[in-house]
């Protein structure tokens, strides 16, 4: 008689505790690093997929955004998520290079005529095609390949009318081989270094110019330290949203459906707003922030950056042959 008096009550407190456990279970906060500055197109993104992330799990899933390399710098980050020690974090195309050589078809100088067929190709199949062989190669999921920008370039030297005009220049590069052999291409010294150690250098000389999307010379105000601005558009760059194995292993479906939801989103909102911004903050550059520029000849740096395009294609096999390619074949 106790035992059937009692038995619903301890029931129905199991089936509490359980319910209570599950829900605990389903609230997942994700730490999300990047290395650069506050007010870069990085923050842009990481906030914003980060206010919809939240948004989108009916606030199941928290993000906490750690700007300016608090959880470790791009070069570590990518295998950082790998081990899965890092939960997301947005790095520079050039700097998953290391990790998934195939990423230098996209790194290629001029390997893209211009934004429309930067998005084509990355918003479309080939992109897609990437993505997926990133994650079974590497562990790692690219969420969003976000805004497409390009690398400007500025120097403590001279102002840059031509080609010839680099020849012997000391410029940091990240540590990535196509941006090594593309800027000796142009005449330059190119000299490896990590983005923690540039600003530094730059301020003493170990460099005398470098070259960053446009966003991160205003927000690490470069401007304050290097005289000649050049808009050089050499290098596209985007830098995507990745997300470890492990962390995605923590979601149910409908977290990996907020989350894939948020960082698409939060691409196109990045997109939409820094394109918008591209051409205001090279104004400021070049006025309030007191650089100079003056016109150029953008046809050797081409024919340089063709050659090295050339090379490439040749001597990294039949993948990434067929990769350059896809690119080339989307600008028809």
């Amino acid at each position: 008689m106790l035992k059937s008096k009692f038995l619903p009550l301890a029931l129905s407190a199991a089936l509490l505790a359980a319910s209570a456990q599950a829900t605990s279970a389903s609230d997942v906060v994700i730490n999300l690093g990047y290395a650069a500055a506050e007010g870069s197109s990085y923050s842009v993104l990481a906030n914003k997929f980060a206010e919809l992330a939240e948004e989108y799990s009916d606030g199941s899933i928290d993000v906490k955004v750690r700007c300016c390399g608090q959880l470790m710098g791009e070069d570590e980050a990518f295998k950082a998520m790998q081990l899965g020690t890092v939960d997301m974090h947005i790095i520079t195309g050039n700097n998953i290079s290391p990790h998934f050589p195939l990423m230098d078809a996209f790194v290629l100088p001029y390997i893209f005529e211009d934004k429309e067929h930067a998005y084509a190709v990355l918003e479309g199949e080939v992109g897609a095609d990437f993505s997926t062989r990133l994650e079974e190669a590497t562990g790692v999921n690219l969420l969003t390949f976000g805004f497409v920008g390009d690398r400007d370039f500025y120097n403590s030297r001279n102002p840059i009318t031509k080609v010839e005009d680099m020849a012997g220049l000391k410029v940091r590069v990240p540590k990535n081989q196509v941006m090594i052999d593309t800027f000796t291409a142009f005449g330059a010294a190119p000299i490896p270094l990590p983005w923690a150690d540039t600003p530094t250098a730059l301020q003493t000389g170990t460099v005398e110019g470098a070259d960053n999307g446009t966003s991160f010379i205003k927000s690490q105000k470069f401007y304050e330290i290097m005289p000649h601005f050049t808009a050089l558009e050499h290098f596209t760059y985007f830098s995507p949203l990745f997300a470890s194995k492990r962390i995605m292993g923590k979601l149910d479906d409908a977290q990996k459906d907020a989350v894939m939801r948020a960082a698409r989103d939060a691409g196109i909102f990045q997109k939409e707003d820094m394109t918008r911004k591209v051409d205001e903050i090279r104004a400021f550059l070049v006025g309030e922030g007191g650089m100079k520029t003056v016109e150029f000849d953008r046809s050797g740096f081409i024919a340089a950056g063709q050659s090295v395009q050339d090379k490439y294609a040749a001597e990294k096999g039949a993948e990434f042959t067929e990769l350059v390619k896809a690119i080339r074949e989307q600008a028809n």
